[in-house]
């Protein structure tokens, strides 16, 4: 896909020194952003070293990059050598921290897109932020490792009492940074990007002073070089109270017809995946990291799904076609596309219930066990909201068995005084 990108850096109305760094390499595809922090200077040491050493690392597994595009490596190999650059920029930051004092404890925000082929790969450790505008909406690709946003997401403040809130000095707080100590633990996503997808990345001077309307307005520039100053100049008007950074890249609009198939069954696969109950409180980021660890299969009319009786480990998602369930020989339901079924599968290898069988040529998107367990193993967050969601769809089920069972208890009470009846007459 074709890139197109500027970046622009700036002072702020309040800071004596910049000590923001950016990185946009052309050849690589790899983008970052890092806001340094540390007295005397050393923020802007710290982010300086984080970018370049990032870039060197990355530089040196470039083959890994190139077969990735060649079909010859995963995706998985993409985020390890990702990984692995941002945990060698925290060791020469850390490191020279403890060679010169008055740089020691110095550290950096460090977020990072790396763009191969049809597919991205973020970074990301501290408070500086992606964000993808997306046909019309703006998703926030990464969480703040931020004091604040802990808080927040602890109940125990709210953005919009934030200001007034005793927590109010904290807001410049993180938890995690490149070079403080020897390691970070480092977020990862990957994801596919379509073509028209835009992202922006800033340090938190540009970001505190956003919201999606603004963000959207500015962003719709035509001219990409323009855009980073208007997104600066906005936050200065806003106050200017930090550095500002923002890179801006675009992905090139116009496609070919094989690119619009694959865009129009992306956006169909998130949209399906958002209205199941089961994903029902995913963000368009935790969506994005579910969708990772599917599969899509098809399967000809006549060709069976699943059987009754047999276990099985596999949630289905209805994304073309109509399938047939059956129990017995005997027809209960047809399901069309934006159904399910299977979801219990992901509990335990209880047997299929029913048996499904593809009544027209359909495609089905597959989610697997041992991949769902691994997603609630490494996001906890996550992990979190999609158990309370299967906690609903059981109490649900269970409302609703229920519900038919008291209705088949008065059925057949019914039936038994109306017998009465008959033998008394």
């Amino acid at each position: 896909m074709e890139l197109s990108f500027w970046a622009a850096t700036d002072v702020g109305r309040k800071r004596e020194h910049n000590e923001d760094n950016f990185l946009v390499d052309k050849k690589l595809s790899l983008f970052v952003v890092a806001d340094g922090m540390g007295g005397h200077a050393s923020g802007e040491v710290a982010s300086h070293v984080a970018v370049h050493e990032l870039r060197r690392v990355v530089e040196e597994d470039r083959p890994t990059l190139d077969a990735f595009a060649q079909g010859k490596a995963t995706a998985q190999d993409v985020m390890t050598v990702l990984e692995e650059a941002v945990q060698g920029a925290c060791q020469v930051v850390f490191r020279r921290g403890q060679v010169e004092a008055d740089k020691r404890g110095m550290g950096t925000t460090t977020s990072v897109l790396l763009v191969v082929g049809d597919r991205g790969f973020i970074a990301h450790v501290g408070d500086s932020r992606i964000y993808m505008v997306r046909q019309g909406q703006v998703v926030q690709l990464t969480e703040d490792h931020s004091l604040i946003n802990e808080l927040i997401r602890r109940g125990k403040v709210t953005k919009e009492t934030l200001a007034t809130s005793p927590y109010a000095s904290f807001k410049n707080a993180v938890t995690r940074a490149v070079g403080v100590y020897e390691t970070v633990q480092v977020d990862t996503i990957d994801f596919d990007i379509l073509p028209g997808d835009q992202f922006m990345m800033c340090s938190d001077g540009l970001h505190a002073y956003l919201d999606d309307a603004r963000t959207l307005e500015l962003m719709a520039d035509e001219d990409v070089t323009q855009v980073p100053q208007k997104l600066i100049d906005h936050a200065n008007r806003s106050g200017g109270i930090d550095n500002i950074t923002a890179v801006v890249v675009r992905i090139q609009e116009s496609v070919s017809e094989a690119q619009e198939v694959r865009s129009e069954e992306l956006t169909q696969r998130i949209e399906v995946l958002r209205h199941m109950p089961l994903f029902r409180y995913l963000t368009y980021r935790e969506i994005m990291r579910v969708l990772n660890v599917t599969d899509v299969m098809d399967y000809d009319a006549g060709q069976v799904v699943l059987t009754e009786n047999e276990p099985g480990d596999e949630l289905y998602i209805i994304l073309r076609g109509k399938l047939k369930l059956h129990k017995d020989g005997t027809v209960i339901t047809f399901l069309e596309p934006g159904a399910h079924l299977g979801e219990m599968a992901l509990v335990d290898r209880s047997p299929r219930s029913v048996s499904a069988t593809a009544e027209d040529r359909s495609r089905l998107l597959v989610l697997r066990r041992r991949e769902f367990y691994e997603i609630i193993r490494k996001h906890p967050p996550l992990s979190v909201k999609l158990l309370w969601s299967f906690v609903q769809v059981l109490a649900e089920r269970l409302r609703k068995t229920t519900a038919d069972l008291s209705g088949a208890r008065l059925e057949q009470g019914a039936q038994d005084m109306s017998a009465d009846v008959l033998f008394d007459e």
